[in-house]
């Protein structure tokens, strides 16, 4: 798996996480989705990682996402900034998974 930072993007979540301790997660949620599959995309700065995370090859900032749920993400992915919404957006060069994407710090 591959994830494509943007300049945008990458310029916002460092502005984001700067000086904060912690592990960017790319997490695929689905709590209160009803089943696995209909889980929904967000970015979590966490403190520390649960065992079962891996670190992504990515052009830039690291990010982990949990081995388990790697099944419903594409295997080449960007993580881009729409200015105009104030979300982040992940994006394969097939679809769009998330159009607005958010950003939660979870400590």
């Amino acid at each position: 798996m591959y994830i494509k930072w943007t300049e945008k993007a990458a310029e916002k979540i460092s502005d984001k996480i700067q000086g904060k301790e912690g592990q960017l997660q790319l997490k695929y949620d689905t709590d209160g989705c009803g089943c696995v599959v209909s889980g929904v995309t967000a970015l979590w700065l966490v403190k520390e990682l649960e065992e079962g995370n891996e670190k992504v090859e990515t052009n830039g900032i690291p990010i982990y996402v949990e081995r388990s749920k790697m099944i419903f993400l594409d295997e080449v992915m960007t993580i881009d900034f729409v200015t105009e919404a104030n979300c982040f957006q992940l994006k394969s060069p097939n679809q769009i998974l998330n159009p607005r994407m958010s950003y939660f710090t979870k400590f």
